[in-house]
C-alpha cells in the first residue's frame, strides 16, 4: 500500500486518481481549492482521504499544506502534480492578469509544490513524483500559446531537478496525455478575442473548439492506469506520452526538429573559437 499526495482532485485525471487508488486500498491525501468536491469520498472511505483545501498559487499554503500532510501521514511515496487549467486566445488577445494567473497556477504553482516536497522525500528515503504536463509541452497549437509555456516550462525545470535529487532516490515521471473525455475544454478560460485573428490559425481552432468538431479519442480511465502503472516501473519512465494522437503528433515533432538542427551543424561547429 503506497501514500499519495494529489493537487487538483474535484474532476479531471486527479478525482479519477483519487478513485481508483481509494478503491484498490492505498492512502490519498487529496488538495483542491473547494473540498466539498469530494465530500461523497470522504464519507465512503474515511480515513483512507485526506482532504485539504489548496490554491497552488498561494505558495505559504503549499508549504504548510505539504508539511502536514507528512506530518499527518508519516510517508507518502508518490506526489501528484496535477492542478492546471489552460488559457485559450492568441497571444495577443489575453489580458496581463489572465497571464499572470495562467503562469501562477501552472508553471510557479507546479514548481512550488514539487519545492515544498523535497526536502520530505529526501527525508524519509526517496519517492516517486508525476508531474502532469501534456503533450503541449511538447508541441504547440494556436490559441494555446499561454498553456505551451507553462507546460514547456515545466518540463524543463522537472529535466533539471530530476538530476539534481537522483542521488536521494527521488525520480520523476513527466505525464504527457492527449486530447482526453475529462472536462479540460470545459474549464479553459477564454481571452476576448480580436476580429483581426478570424481568418487565422488561431481563428481555425477557436472555431473547432466552439463546434467541437476536433475529435477526441483518450480515454481517461486509461490514461490514469498507466499512470498507476508507470510508478511500479524502475527506474521511473522520464515522460508518459498517453494517447495515438499525442504520440503521433509529438513523434513528427521531435523528428522535423532533429532534421532542422542537422541541417545547421555546419553553422553551429562554425561558431567554435579557432583554436
Amino acid at each position: 500500500m503506497k501514500t499519495w499526495f494529489i493537487t487538483g482532485t474535484s474532476a479531471g485525471f486527479g478525482r479519477l486518481l483519487t478513485e481508483k487508488l481509494l478503491a484498490r486500498g492505498e492512502r490519498v491525501a487529496a488538495t483542491l481549492r473547494k473540498p466539498d468536491a469530494l465530500h461523497d469520498l470522504k464519507a465512503q472511505y474515511g480515513e483512507q482521504l485526506w482532504v485539504a483545501a489548496l490554491d497552488v498559487t498561494d505558495t505559504a499554503a503549499v508549504r504548510r499544506v505539504i508539511g502536514q500532510a507528512f506530518a499527518d501521514l508519516g510517508r507518502i511515496d508518490v506526489v501528484v502534480n496535477n492542478a492546471a487549467y489552460a488559457l485559450f486566445g492568441a497571444g495577443e488577445e489575453a489580458d496581463d492578469e489572465q497571464i499572470q494567473q495562467q503562469l501562477a497556477t501552472n508553471l510557479t504553482g507546479s514548481m512550488q509544490v514539487i519545492r515544498a516536497a523535497l526536502p520530505h522525500l529526501r527525508a524519509q528515503g526517496g519517492g516517486r513524483i508525476l508531474q502532469l504536463s501534456s503533450e503541449g509541452g511538447q508541441i504547440a497549437y494556436p490559441n494555446f500559446g499561454y498553456y505551451h509555456a507553462t507546460k514547456w516550462g515545466i518540463e524543463g525545470f522537472v529535466e533539471a531537478v530530476a538530476q539534481e535529487v537522483a542521488p536521494f532516490g527521488i525520480e520523476f515521471t513527466l505525464v504527457e496525455p492527449g486530447p482526453a473525455r475529462t472536462n479540460f475544454g470545459s474549464g479553459l478560460v477564454h481571452a476576448t478575442p480580436l476580429p483581426e485573428y478570424e481568418t487565422t490559425p488561431a481563428g481555425d481552432v477557436r472555431r473547432g473548439v466552439s463546434n467541437g468538431s476536433f475529435a477526441i479519442t483518450g480515454d481517461p480511465v486509461k490514461m490514469v492506469d498507466a499512470m498507476l502503472a508507470s510508478v511500479d516501473q524502475s527506474p521511473a519512465p522520464r515522460r508518459l506520452t498517453l494517447g495515438r494522437e499525442a504520440y503521433t503528433k509529438i513523434r513528427a515533432a521531435l523528428v522535423q526538429r532533429l532534421a532542422e538542427l542537422d541541417a545547421q551543424q555546419a553553422v553551429a561547429f562554425s561558431t567554435e573559437i579557432d583554436e
